[in-house]
């Protein structure tokens, strides 16, 4: 018999707001007070120190309006946040300091979070939609370079980039990029090249998140429907689908493959976070606690298996967080 779902370990409540995004900072190098970074409608990012299980900070940058994307870049006290406010801000949070030390204006109105990818100590690739609706940009932090602009060719309708994620298959080489988009493909593009190299139509409706295993290729979407799409990169570069699977309901909101590539897990329009191996997409457990839509889920990175989280983020303006670390 199935164990029944487990209940969050435990839940942390205060944002005022419906949760957006979020984001852990548990490893090296100061593996000694383990972080969480909420975003919230209301345009606060919240730093939750997850020993107290309370906000240590709030912070506040995007003038009142919805944050939905959070990331730390190389250590917890430097943050990067996307806002309503069409700002990306970077932040320094060493020694108590709660600034705004540099903003990008993306002028894109959109949801679509920016994706960065670390290419050399200190420096940064950070992709974002950009102004023209179809368009992707692809800027060098901190200096704020552009890198390239990646417009799809020869007319191609996508509609708008809905998602992104860079990435590389080791230190070194060539920076790519898998994009979702409105008209439900996810492209691969060559960074350097500024090409696409394959579509994919993956959805009947807009892809709202995905996820890519660089080390297997393979990747998984969500949308607005029933679907979860799983696909694969051959050694050609060509994107092709390698399974489907049917949900009880309708519209994810968030995937996320554990950085162990053993399960993933993700947010769902009907309140549930669902787990699945990542092998073979199997089921593992419906956590059901929230009463509205679930907007987002992260994987912590602690160093030590035994002490990873998940966390989600919803609706009704609270985060749970569960251990569900499994021996296998």
């Amino acid at each position: 018999m199935a164990l029944p779902p487990p209940d969050p370990q435990f839940v942390l409540r205060g944002t005022s707001a419906a949760v957006h995004t979020l984001h852990f900072s548990c490893g090296d190098p100061e593996p000694d007070i383990p972080l969480l970074f909420s975003g919230s409608e209301n345009g606060f990012v919240h730093v939750w120190n997850l020993k107290t299980h309370r906000a240590d900070t709030a912070l506040d940058g995007h003038g009142r309006k919805s944050v939905y994307c959070v990331e730390t870049m190389g250590a917890k006290d430097r943050l990067l946040s996307q806002g309503r406010d069409q700002r990306i801000c970077l932040w320094d949070l060493a020694e108590g300091r709660t600034s705004v030390t540099d903003s990008v204006f993306t002028e894109h109105v959109g949801f679509c979070r920016c994706s960065l990818l670390k290419v050399a100590q200190g420096r940064w690739l950070m992709a974002m939609a950009a102004r023209s609706l179809e368009e992707v940009e692809i800027l060098e932090l901190p200096s704020k370079t552009s890198v390239c602009t990646l417009k799809p060719e020869g007319g191609a309708k996508l509609g708008m980039p809905m998602c992104l994620k860079l990435w590389q298959l080791s230190c070194g080489s060539q920076p790519v990029l898998l994009a979702g988009y409105e008209d439900g493909s996810v492209v691969l593009w060559n960074v350097s090249m500024g090409r696409a190299l394959s579509k994919l139509i993956c959805h009947q409706e807009p892809v709202m998140s995905l996820d890519f295993d660089s080390e297997k290729a393979k990747g998984i979407s969500g949308s607005s429907e029933k679907v979860l799409s799983i696909w694969s990169l051959n050694e050609q570069q060509n994107l092709q689908v390698y399974k489907t699977h049917e949900l009880v309901n309708a519209g994810i909101s968030d995937i996320t493959i554990r950085p162990d590539k053993k399960i993933l897990a993700t947010a769902g329009w009907d309140h549930r976070i669902r787990i699945f191996g990542w092998k073979k997409l199997k089921p593992l457990a419906v956590l059901d606690y929230h009463t509205a839509a679930v907007h987002c889920v992260s994987f912590s990175d602690h160093s030590r298996p035994r002490e990873r989280l998940l966390a989600a983020g919803s609706k009704d303006r609270r985060i749970s967080v569960w251990s569900i670390y499994a021996e296998t």
